[in-house]
């Protein structure tokens, strides 16, 4: 008996596209000998969906999405399993719709909701649960919605209501390790009932989230049996036979398995993934980066185009008096590598304009942080004209461990639509740049050599207020991702005096971060969704 599970790009809110997406994988694992097809979590309407639920309406484009694929699906010998919301007595259900033969067959509802991270279910959904089982081939398969395999109590109840085989329709983030949690908890829960058990994943961009597909068969004992491409969407395609000690239970056999690549190459193709589809899905004819011969534009430009093609990416470099005559260089050198559109607009006029309007007003004050920060709102100033005159997105360049401490100008490099490795921390970046050249040397190699300099004032550079970065990021790592306190981070080798001043620059920066534009998510902890500080409080480490 094969299953095939449809690892699906879909758009929130896009029914028409998400249905005829569902409907196509229905023909395509029909005319594979498919007798079953998974599709992932809200299917229909995609996720997450977020306060688009409070809304009637919404659940009435899914309802008639549902009759569109009811009916369409309907002389295949298939059974569907899609998912969708409900709204029905008043209460609003996360829902797997069971189909076949034009009519619906059987509904399951969510029955473990999250609310952590950048999970909040709970806003939304209501409980239910009741096993759903049924019968196809000989064989009874439980449904399940991606948390409920995080507990033990769904697969547990599906088992016992006889299923032999658990199918889940999923919506899972990426993160860095994430498919090797999910695997690890599928065994912990489920096989160690005894069942195999297959996963269909969303995959693609949905604001700062990226689903990685990695859809998976898990055979009764545990072994990972098949696994579907990463970042990419797929049919996967999984067959069963009885296993072979002659007890009739239903066993996965082996098929195509995806090697797992380095974690660079993961973030990487995320990173990717995610800009494509929010400049996509969102409708801009192309992205806007300013350069300035750094590596966090550097490698943000090579994301972009990566993403979308050169000739959908522009590069503007914008010189101050204090621009180092290499970055115009690398600049232009990489630049010429990728192909893309590159101008030149010097800043200083403007610089010089302000200046003189303010002189009055600063007269007898010395030059300081205002007049750096006024070189970077200029440039800020100057893409958001263009991306208004040409339409297409900027893509901000600001790093994790600058938005953690606040290492970043509100209004100045922190303008812009859309915030590629706002959760890549500084130390990642240079992995990352140098992961991408390996594949073909896009990056100038000094580019990547050279420290790191905002170029705001004459001899700067970021360890001018900064600690070292291999230092910053295990702080802000210890403090921010994995809630340590100053004393555990202290106690694990870190200077005092950077540790406090890491973790005080963190609690002052969180205004700005509020303003900032959102960003890809790649951490299991953002800045963004996953971090909720009030930016009004006393409480101080």
């Amino acid at each position: 008996m094969r299953i095939a599970a449809a690892q699906l790009n879909q758009t929130v809110g896009d029914f028409e596209g998400n249905a005829s997406r569902i409907i196509d994988a229905a023909r395509s694992a029909a005319a594979n000998g498919a007798a079953i097809l998974l599709t992932p979590e809200l299917s229909i309407c995609s996720y997450p969906p977020e306060d688009l639920l409070l809304r009637p309406s919404f659940h009435e484009h899914a309802s008639r999405a549902l009759d569109r694929i009811v009916a369409e699906t309907a002389s295949l010998d298939l059974a569907l399993l899609v998912g969708m919301p409900v709204l029905e007595r008043g209460l609003r259900l996360n829902a797997a719709v069971l189909v076949g033969g034009g009519r619906v067959l059987g509904r399951y509802s969510k029955r473990e909701l999250p609310n952590y991270g950048v999970f909040d279910e709970r806003r939304y959904f209501q409980e239910e649960g009741s096993p759903l089982v049924f019968e196809r081939g000989g064989l009874r398969f439980g449904v399940l919605i991606c948390e409920d395999f995080w507990f033990q109590a769904a697969p547990r109840a599906a088992v016992e209501a006889g299923a032999q085989v658990l199918l889940v329709l999923n919506a899972s983030p990426f993160h860095m390790g994430k498919q090797g949690l999910r695997v690890d908890v599928a065994r912990a829960n489920v096989s160690s009932l005894g069942v195999p058990m297959v996963a269909a994943n969303l995959v693609g961009g949905q604001d700062e989230l990226v689903f990685d597909g990695l859809s998976f068969a898990l055979g009764g004992s545990g072994d990972l049996r098949v696994q579907a491409p990463f970042c990419e969407p797929a049919l996967m395609m999984i067959d069963f036979n009885a296993a072979p000690d002659g007890t009739g239970a239903p066993e996965v056999e082996a098929g195509e398995l995806q090697a797992a690549s380095p974690v660079e190459e993961q973030v990487y193709r995320a990173l990717v993934l995610g800009v494509r589809d929010y400049v996509g899905k969102n409708g801009f004819p192309g992205a806007i980066i300013g350069m300035s011969g750094g590596i966090d534009s550097a490698l943000t430009l090579a994301i972009a185009v990566d993403a979308l093609g050169a000739e959908r990416v522009r590069a503007v470099m914008m010189p101050s008096p204090y621009t180092a005559e290499i970055s115009w260089i690398d600049s232009r050198d990489m630049v010429t590598r990728l192909g893309v559109r590159y101008d030149e607009i010097a800043i200083a006029p403007c610089f010089d304009a302000f200046k003189a309007t303010l002189a009055g007003e600063f007269a007898g004050l010395a030059e300081d942080t205002t007049e750096e920060n006024l070189q970077a709102r200029i440039r800020g100033t100057l893409l958001m004209a263009l991306s208004n005159k040409f339409g297409a997105i900027v893509l901000t360049t600001g790093n994790k461990s600058e938005m953690a401490v606040g290492y970043c100008t509100l209004y100045g490099d922190m303008a812009g639509g859309f915030a590629v490795i706002k959760d890549i921390a500084k130390t990642l970046v240079y992995r990352l740049a140098r992961w991408r050249n390996l594949q073909h040397e896009v990056i100038p190699e000094r580019i990547i050599t050279r420290a790191p300099s905002a170029e705001l004032r004459p001899g700067q550079t970021d360890q001018d207020s900064l600690p070292p970065y291999d230092v910053l990021d295990a702080i802000m790592q210890a403090y921010m991702e994995d809630d340590r306190g100053i004393e555990a981070i202290v106690a694990q080798g870190h200077p005092r005096q950077a540790v406090e001043k890491v973790v005080r620059l963190i609690a002052l920066s969180e205004y700005k971060r509020r303003q900032a534009p959102v960003g890809i998510r790649v951490t299991h902890r953002a800045f963004g969704r996953d971090w909720r500080m009030p930016i009004t409080s006393r409480f101080r480490e």
